[in-house]
């Protein structure tokens, strides 16, 4: 579809596209919008988060979301939860505390120089009268170093201690982010998020949007984007996250896009993305934010003690991958949705980005899986798979 059709798709409804698969293009007033990530209310609501704006990087990018109350045949309105106009405002995550307050974070960046962002913390609350509304509170910075970013949810570890996975954008003096020296790190609060330390992941270059799961007790397993358009690398903690093994690649392959991972309650983790690379694509694109227009007369950070970033590997199919071994291996990977994947452009009104990736997952008791991603740079694109989705005859990719 072209950004029009796709435009005129964009009412929330869930529509059925298959036997056991319902679909939906969530509303929004935002061009661009990207970045989804999926929360489960305590009422069995729905909640989808996003940025929205003309083009990422832009300050007039902001966090939106959406509501579908349990049972609904659609999306509630999209509403906006960020109000910054001098930064971009990117890579919402809600997070339910236990003591039952809705939290959200973002990052909050002056126009590409993610070595600058700070990560924002709001309260989110919802009108008991409108189950579709939610509102954000002020909010304020947390108190980790400039660079900070974020895509993935809390863990609360058995001492109540909140981890926050962190990539950490490193400033190189008198020169221009680049993603050379991005790194992993965990952010960590022992008073329900007042105040914050950050605990690096040795030899973790290139790692990025840790992803992790809790597989048993203490034990948790973390996935990794990597800068460098490889694979996928997992690392793992065997002390609730207070270490962490050095990151090794799996045998899925990552194309410099986000992944998201889960634990099933069949025990098995089920991770979704972009199982491509640079080994199979020739397209390249010279960063991220190349399209932004904004002068910038430093030079790109020297990769130096770092790493080399791939920038343009293309952004589909989107596929679930399975595994039985705790996410050492994912030898089950099924097709979610193809297409061509083109990501050497960010604009979402000219029909060259065909992406269709940063995708998120949640599962539900019963076993209904929903699934989230950017649908052309255009959309936010929302899957409800029933349970029994990953049958026989579902589509496998070879």
């Amino acid at each position: 579809m072209d950004p029009e059709e796709i435009a005129r798709h964009m009412n929330g409804q869930l529509q059925t596209a298959s036997a056991g698969r319902d679909e939906a293009l969530l509303r929004s007033p935002m061009i661009q919008n990207h970045a989804a990530f999926l929360h489960l209310l305590p009422d069995g609501a729905l909640a989808c988060a996003w940025f929205g704006g003309t083009l990422e990087g832009k300050s007039d990018i902001s966090i939106f979301a959406s509501v579908l109350p349990k049972g609904a045949a659609g999306w509630g309105p999209p509403q906006r939860l960020s109000f910054d106009p001098a930064h971009s405002e990117q890579n919402p995550v809600f997070f339910s505390a236990p003591d039952g307050r809705l939290w959200l974070f973002h990052t909050s960046q002056p126009s590409g120089n993610q070595d600058e962002c700070r990560i924002r913390m709001a309260e989110i609350r919802r009108d008991a009268a409108d189950p579709l509304a939610l509102t954000s509170a002020e909010g304020r910075y947390l108190d980790l170093p400039r660079g900070c970013f974020v895509r993935a949810p809390l863990v609360v570890r058995a001492d109540g201690a909140w981890l926050l996975p962190i990539f950490r954008c490193i400033q190189r003096p008198g020169q221009k982010w680049n993603g050379s020296h991005d790194a992993a790190a965990v952010g960590i609060s022992l008073d329900e998020g007042a105040t914050w330390r950050l605990e690096d992941v040795a030899q973790s270059i290139g790692c990025v949007h840790m992803s992790p799961v809790v597989l048993e007790g203490e034990h948790l397993a973390a996935f990794f984007r990597r800068r460098q358009a490889d694979f996928v690398y997992r690392a793992q903690s065997r002390d609730g996250g207070r270490s962490w093994s050095a990151p090794a690649a799996t045998d899925v392959p990552n194309n410099n896009s986000s992944l998201a991972a889960i634990r099933l309650g069949d025990g098995r983790v089920a991770m979704i993305c972009n199982p491509v690379n640079a080994a199979q694509s020739a397209d390249r694109r010279a960063s991220l934010y190349d399209e932004l227009g904004e002068n910038d007369d430093r030079p790109d950070a020297d990769p130096a003690g770092g790493c080399v970033p791939v920038w343009g590997v293309p952004r589909a199919p989107v596929a679930l991958c399975l595994s039985e071994d705790g996410g050492n291996t994912f030898p089950v990977r099924l097709l979610v949705e193809d297409g061509p994947g083109s990501c050497l452009s960010n604009d979402s009104t000219d029909g060259r980005n065909k992406e269709m990736s940063y995708p998120w997952l949640l599962e539900e008791a019963d076993g209904t899986l929903h699934l989230a991603y950017t649908y052309y740079r255009r959309a936010i694109k929302h899957v409800r798979l029933a349970p029994g989705w990953d049958s026989a005859d579902a589509r496998r990719l070879s």
